[in-house]
């Protein structure tokens, strides 16, 4: 600041000295004047500079001295922290001392304790040892003094009481076996009918009833017409070509397919389907038609039986056997499906074969294959188990799957455990309720007389049968019938049931008695 000063002081007094040059002769008193005024300037802003320039100095000397003493403050703090962390490791590193010193205390403690017990066992085994010599020497003497008396060694008198267990034991253990068979021969019957029940209650499955005509429905009889063709040669076609009698009626908007073959009959129904869907209806289409129809059918045979084979876990079947299978779709006995007839044996021997801990593979396999005598291709004199026998013999199956096909309905002689639970499973499931025609109706009827025998007693609402039959559910009036009235009217309901009716099997009855309180917030 004091060197600009100056700088403009000097520049005044050139400036003074250069009008003075100029001005020299006129100007000297001016002149004069003006350089005493630009002393004086000079003179003051020096001083002002002077002034400024100590200002300034205070200024920094007062700010310097505050960031020393703000620079002093963090140093303490920093001090007091170090210091204050020390004391804290101090601290610990002495509490970590007093724990060491305790468990060193406890240490010592303990080995005292350790040694005072063993020595304590030590004193306690050689009283023990001495009190076991002495025991020795008395049983030594009481064994000589046995063999003064008895006139027998130790080795000879051990004999002579073993020999006498071994007589006692044969004894008991006869005794004991032959209760044990009279109680087998008693209780055989009852757990053989357990194992029937328990297979019939396991295995449920649908059931598809057959006959031996099929209807085609149709829009209108106006496509009766088209297939019956002129002079009825398109209908005569269809008959030569799928072996299946068409019946064309007055049945409304209906055409019969009648055949005893189900694999024609649906030959010819999907043959149908597709000359009218098409339109194109005479004698080459519908040769055309029903040869590509016998094919899919084919194929849709080996499908499902394949399809059989693996759902059960059957395996390594030879393919016929397995078209066999297949065939069996399209089979009905006494108006039960074949395949499901036979997919119910399969699961109720191999049930049954569980049950008695025989093969149950082998006893699914032969299940399965024990009616394949009634899907021959070709029509035979041979009764349908022997020529199922002939089949799975011919096609590699085992002999107690050959057997059992050929025994079960006791057309030859049975020659393995299997046999006689495929002749029980194939009885089991042809007799099951609801699954032939013939007894269809007496099932229904058993289960409409087990609601009536409920509905009967006094306080029963409703009743419903279940289960196929294997269990009654009775809803009864609360504000008539108490717990106490529920649990004897169970028991009255299954009474009367034993009593008067007869039914495969065992009833579950059970009885419901439900309290409800209702209100309306209004």
């Amino acid at each position: 600041m004091t060197t600009t000063i100056i700088a403009g002081v000097i520049c005044l007094i050139l400036g003074a000295l250069a009008g003075l040059l100029y001005g020299k002769s006129t100007v000297n008193a001016k002149a004069n004047s003006i350089l005493a005024d630009a002393q004086k300037n000079a003179d003051i802003l020096l001083e002002k500079s002077n002034i400024q320039a100590e200002a300034t100095r205070k200024e920094k000397h007062i700010q310097a001295k505050e960031k020393f003493l703000e620079l002093k403050s963090q140093h303490d703090s920093n001090i007091q922290s170090r210091e204050k962390k020390m004391q804290d490791s101090e601290n610990r590193v002495k509490d970590k001392e007093q724990k060491l010193n305790d468990e060193l205390s406890k240490a010592g403690k303990l080995e005292k304790d350790l040694d005072r017990q063993i020595s304590d066992y030590s004193k306690k085994t050689e009283v023990i040892e001495r009190k076991q010599q002495d025991l020795d020497k008395v049983i030594s003497q009481k064994v000589e003094m046995l063999e003064k008396v008895s006139n027998f060694s130790a080795e000879e008198a051990k004999n002579e009481l073993v020999e006498a267990m071994k007589a006692e034991a044969k004894s008991k253990a006869a005794a004991h076996v032959q209760n044990i068979m009279a109680e087998a021969q008693l209780n055989a019957k009852t757990e053989a009918k357990k194992i029937v029940i328990q297979t019939i209650q396991r295995i449920g499955t649908e059931q598809a009833i057959e006959n031996s005509v099929s209807v085609f429905n149709i829009e209108s009889d106006e496509v009766k017409g088209r297939i019956i063709g002129r002079e009825g040669r398109n209908i005569r076609a269809l008959e030569a070509a799928t072996g299946v009698e068409i019946i064309v009626d007055d049945t409304p908007e209906a055409i019969l397919l009648s055949c005893f073959d189900p694999v024609r009959r649906e030959i010819a129904r999907l043959s149908l389907h597709r000359l009218v869907t098409d339109g194109r209806i005479h004698p080459a289409r519908i040769e055309e038609v029903v040869e590509k129809t016998q094919k899919m059918i084919e194929e849709e045979i080996i499908e499902v039986g394949k399809r059989t084979v693996i759902d059960l876990g059957i395996h390594g079947l030879h393919p016929e056997l397995v078209k066999v299978v297949g065939r069996m779709k399209f089979r009905s006995s006494y108006g039960q499906n074949l395949l499901q007839h036979s997919r119910e044996v399969a699961n109720i021997a191999a049930t049954m074969a569980a049950e008695l801990g025989l093969n149950v593979k082998l006893a699914k396999r032969a299940g399965l294959l024990h009616d394949i005598g009634k899907v021959p291709e070709q029509e035979s004199e041979l009764p349908h188990a022997l020529l199922g026998m002939q089949w799975a013999e011919r096609l590699g199956e085992t002999a107690e799957v050959v057997n059992a096909i050929g025994a079960h309905h006791d057309e030859i002689e049975m020659t393995s455990l299997l046999s006689p639970i495929i002749q029980v499973a194939d009885a089991i499931s042809g007799a099951r309720p609801g699954a032939r025609r013939q007894v269809l109706e007496s099932y229904i009827q058993r289960l409409k007389d087990l609601e009536a025998s409920a509905l009967s007693f006094e306080g029963v609402s409703s009743a419903y049968a279940i289960q196929a039959g294997r269990e009654l559910r009775v809803m009864v009036e609360s504000g008539r019938v108490s717990d106490d009235v529920a649990a004897q009217l169970s028991y009255d309901i299954s009474e009367k049931i034993q009593n008067e009716m007869t039914y495969p099997g065992q009833v579950k009855i059970t009885v419901i008695r439900e309290t409800r309180a209702v209100n309306i917030a209004r």
